[in-house]
């Protein structure tokens, strides 16, 4: 069995949700997961994301997947979608192997022939489009931006998740109005919740819009390193 390492606290709830998850679906399948953690800062690590310190970002997610190798994890995962804008620099730092949150993505997206996406998530995530990065695994697949405003309203409501790890009415309500026009105006397929925490507020079956769980293809790939 592969014993996988997980580079927790990037937040707290994100952590948590993979946690629950991951046992849950090795109970399933009669598997006891072999499980690593370590506690990383989230303000920290926001703190470098917000200022552009990417090369200070990979080599602080670099101590703690090195932490988890001296513990015996063989394989490595970072429950949270802002961290991996630097994903292509710790790959330069170090050889472990990394289950990487926008390659699984890549792969259900061309599996399912959608073309045409928005994000759902933190404003660096956002405003980002993933950096790039869905290119290398989903050539085909366009990320639509919203307008500056619902940018920024998406984001706050994201952070204000992560305060307080609980869901906000008023917020939900108007994510899902924001999904809607997406849908009519840009021709948006599927939102992409491209935020753990955005699980605190509502998943696939209970957003109301047609979404994927960008956190749910990440822990079933590491549930299929496990089980292997």
């Amino acid at each position: 069995m592969t014993c996988v390492g997980i580079v927790g606290g990037l937040g707290v709830g994100a952590t948590v949700h993979y946690y629950e998850r991951i046992a849950a679906a090795c109970k399933l399948r009669g598997v006891t997961p072999d499980l690593v953690f370590t506690h990383a800062d989230v303000d920290f690590g926001q703190g470098l994301v917000r200022a552009g310190k990417l090369d200070e970002l990979a080599a602080y997610l670099v101590s703690f997947l090195d932490r988890m190798a001296r513990a015996g994890a063989g394989v490595m995962a970072i429950p949270a979608v802002t961290p991996h804008i630097a994903i292509d620099r710790v790959k330069k730092l170090t050889t472990l192997p990394i289950i990487d949150i926008v390659e699984t993505l890549g792969a259900e997206l061309r599996a399912r022939k959608i073309r045409r996406v928005a994000l759902l998530g933190t404003v660096f995530t956002i405003e980002g489009s993933l950096w790039g990065q869905l290119q290398r695994y989903a050539p085909e697949v366009e990320i639509v931006k919203p307008q500056s405003d619902e940018i920024a309203f998406a984001g706050a409501a994201y952070q204000r998740i992560l305060d307080s790890q609980r869901s906000n009415d008023a917020d939900a309500a108007k994510l899902r109005d924001l999904a809607a026009e997406l849908q009519r105006r840009d021709g948006v397929e599927t939102i992409l919740l491209a935020g753990t925490d955005l699980t605190v507020m509502f998943d696939e079956t209970t957003a109301g819009f047609p979404a994927i769980d960008v956190a749910r293809l990440h822990i079933d790939a590491i549930v299929e390193r496990l089980a292997a």
